[in-house]
């Protein structure tokens, strides 16, 4: 197996039940709190932090301090523009210049931010670039307007990698950016070195689109620079834990990452806010399920009965050999 770099997970799950775990503080946790609470999982080492949100409060030298104090490393900044009313039309999509123009300087805040950190991966999901109504956007302008601004935030700094996360929709009816062919093709237009692709399982799923063939799609043609497990029933954005409602579907896609030498962080991006899950046991169980799941790639890697199979689109054979390796059996030939 390609070897990943380490298991990240959704810093803001951790924010849960906090009067009880941090009874007698005297104040609302902060990124620090946070980091150290998942800090806490076995087999945790590295986190994402969202800019600004993250950064409220701290300098860059103050947060990587307590990371490196509480054993975790910086993975990279995500953008976030929902904390800002001026973005609920759009940030790179706004009508009004002058927003636009706010969204893409404190984009490049983020970078300088980053940069500073010691990081070199910013994601940008673009959750409010979108439209709810027909005859509401120019979708063309729309288009342009995306496309320059991720083409002048990708040359603010070429040593940052920028890896578009996309979404069918949420928070708006539909995304500009709303599966993996239309962020191909802003990526083909973008033509910069310092881009690629986030996959999120989840948003994949309700994408129609199957996990594997996404993550092939974007190593032929662009750059995969992150990976979000989860796992959902494909009708929204459910966060469930990885392998949970998919888990061949999931093993193939880690299957495919090898294939692909995807060696970046697995981030678990969950949410175990929502029903109430102890968070801590929440991750622990995601990484047990990847690691477990990783062992059956790892069976099922350089088989030549299964690569038979898929040659021949043998769908019994590759099924009955994957199945053996799922439920540890003695693999057919």
């Amino acid at each position: 197996m390609t070897s990943h770099q380490g298991y990240a997970a959704r810093l803001n799950s951790f924010k849960i039940d906090t009067n009880h775990y941090w009874r007698g503080l005297n104040r609302k946790p902060n990124t620090l709190d946070l980091v150290k609470r998942a800090a806490s999982v076995k087999g945790l080492n590295a986190v994402d932090l969202n800019f600004p949100d993250h950064l409220e409060g701290f300098t860059e030298s103050e947060l990587i301090d307590g990371l490196a104090q509480s054993g975790v490393r910086l993975n990279g900044y995500a953008m976030r523009y929902y904390t800002d009313p001026g973005f609920k039309l759009g940030a790179f999509t706004n009508p009004d210049a002058q927003v636009r123009r706010n969204a893409i300087d404190i984009t490049k805040r983020g970078l300088d931010s980053l940069a500073k950190s010691g990081g070199n991966l910013m994601t940008l999901w673009m959750g409010q670039d979108g439209f709810d109504y027909s005859f509401q956007i120019d979708y063309a302008r729309a288009w342009d307007d995306t496309i320059a601004a991720m083409d002048e935030v990708a040359r603010h700094n070429p040593a940052i990698d920028i890896s578009i996360e996309y979404k069918p929709n949420e928070p708006r009816s539909f995304s500009l950016m709303p599966d993996v062919a239309t962020t191909l093709l802003a990526l083909k237009e973008i033509n910069r070195p310092n881009t690629g692709v986030t996959l999120d399982f989840a948003h994949v799923l309700y994408a129609d689109e199957m996990p594997a063939h996404a993550a092939a799609l974007v190593a032929r043609h662009s750059r995969l620079l992150g990976i979000h497990l989860n796992d959902g029933y494909g009708k929204r954005d459910d966060g469930l834990i990885a392998g949970s409602v998919h888990p061949i579907q999931t093993i193939e896609l880690l299957y495919v990452l090898d294939q692909c030498g995807y060696n970046g962080v697995i981030y678990f991006d969950t949410f175990p806010d929502t029903a109430g899950l102890d968070p801590v046991a929440e991750c622990t169980t995601n990484i047990a399920a990847v690691e477990a799941m990783q062992a059956v790639v790892a069976r099922l890697k350089g088989h030549a009965g299964l690569a038979a199979a898929i040659a021949q689109q043998d769908s019994p054979k590759s099924q009955a050999i994957v199945q053996a390796a799922l439920f540890n059996r003695p693999l057919p030939a």
